[in-house]
């Protein structure tokens, strides 16, 4: 094995010991495999945020019977999944309120959901474009990556919703808000 000495600071040396090339090929794949094992667990964690696509027929037509159990309380007894539905311009199915649904990719521009309320629910790049939500209420929701291009947002409540920076800029933006609604939302 071959020494190579560095100079360190004032006077004194370091002293580097060639590896062979064995020991350098066992460093190189215990980095390789330790920079592979990140990777993936961050691609497995971010895949397993929400639950599988529900495989039920009719799950679409399941947003307006509900998952409520008829209790006053507002329990429900399963998710509901409303993921990449498309309801554009439906204006003949309406529910009062909607809990604990999981509404990612859907489309629901054009439709009537005026003084409907959304308790704990998911919206995740949601199109609400052109859709009625005159008083309707948002509560503990997720809106990001949500449009809400010419909806009509009078009255609506958003409260305790997680929603994008972006996403915030672009709802302040539609002038169907009112003053007290764009103050209470924190638009400028």
């Amino acid at each position: 094995m071959a020494t190579v000495s560095l100079p360190l600071s004032r006077n004194a040396f370091f002293t580097l010991t060639h590896l062979s090339n064995i020991e350098l090929n066992c460093v190189t794949c215990g980095i390789l495999a330790a920079w592979i094992i990140t990777t993936a667990t961050s691609v497995i964690v971010a895949s397993q945020r929400l639950p599988p696509l529900s495989t039920e027929p009719n799950r679409c037509e399941r947003a307006f019977v509900g998952n409520t159990i008829g209790q006053a309380n507002g329990v429900y007894d399963k998710l509901v999944d409303l993921r990449f539905c498309d309801y554009t311009n439906d204006k003949s199915n309406r529910r009062e309120v909607t809990c604990n649904a999981l509404m990612s990719d859907a489309k629901f521009d054009g439709v009537d959901m005026s003084k409907c309320g959304f308790l704990q629910c998911c919206f995740g790049s949601v199109n609400f474009g052109k859709a009625e939500l005159q008083g309707a209420i948002f509560k503990n929701t997720v809106l990001s990556g949500s449009t809400f291009e010419e909806a009509h947002l009078e009255n609506a409540v958003f409260e305790d919703t997680i929603i994008g920076y972006i996403d915030f800029q672009k709802l302040c933006t539609n002038t169907t808000i009112s003053t007290e609604g764009r103050a209470d939302l924190g638009c400028r």
